[in-house]
């Protein structure tokens, strides 16, 4: 079975493939709408957030980045380790992440089975507990869980919609067993099936980048002005 995808999901950098609104998408946090509340005791506030970015008409808000890069740096993701990203990169981690669950809801391709979701988010919730970062606090309850959610729901996608076409010739195998071998050695002897295994583990990586990078150049992406912090 290819456990391969579940220890990790490289993410290519689309900085080259996103382009700045020349008018920009301006940014919107303020406090707006005062009414009354009923009985006159207070009045209440209706908060319009800054948007980070706009992917084939799908908005995508400050918040929802900050929140992306909160789950990394706190290695959330059971078997990950720590992220510190700035927002910029975490928006563009973001914007890939929906580019792909766009087409899953486009072609009903993947799923999320009830109990990997429990195991997950269970462990992710127990990660954030522990995380010393403030940025927590601003997750939401079941925000973690949903999170989690996603990112299994996007791991499964890519085994169906890039993995499974992936394969390793025994030959080239051989060939870098071969090299391995040659000196100066490490002095390490992988089997042959932990080098075609290492050997498969690049090569969807680099399958899935070149997915995110025809769907980047092919979709309507516009950024908002944004301050890393």
């Amino acid at each position: 079975m290819r456990a391969l995808l579940a220890r990790r999901i490289d993410a290519l950098d689309a900085s080259g493939y996103l382009r700045d609104a020349t008018l920009g998408l301006s940014i919107l946090l303020a406090l707006l709408f005062l009414s009354p509340a009923e009985g006159g005791a207070a009045e209440a506030y209706r908060v319009y957030e800054s948007t980070a970015a706009s992917v084939n008409g799908e908005v995508l808000f400050v918040s929802d980045v900050a929140r992306e890069a909160c789950f990394l740096g706190c290695a959330a993701m059971p078997g990950t380790e720590e992220e510190n990203l700035s927002l910029r990169q975490a928006r563009d981690r973001l914007i890939l992440d929906t580019l792909a669950l766009q087409e899953q809801r486009k072609l009903l391709l993947g799923a999320v089975d009830n109990a990997t979701l429990e195991g997950y988010a269970r462990e992710a919730e127990s990660r954030m507990a522990a995380c010393p970062s403030p940025c927590k606090r601003e997750i939401a309850p079941g925000g973690t869980r949903e999170w989690i959610r996603r990112k299994l729901l996007l791991r499964d996608f890519f085994n169906r919609r890039v993995a499974v076409f992936v394969e390793v010739k025994g030959d080239d195998v051989r060939r870098e067993l071969a090299r391995r071998s040659s000196p100066p050695g490490n002095g390490a002897n992988p089997t042959w099936e932990e080098v075609r295994e290492e050997m498969l583990d690049a090569r969807i990586a680099q399958e899935i980048r070149n997915w995110q990078t025809r769907a980047a150049s092919k979709s309507r992406l516009i950024l908002s002005p944004m301050e890393d912090r």
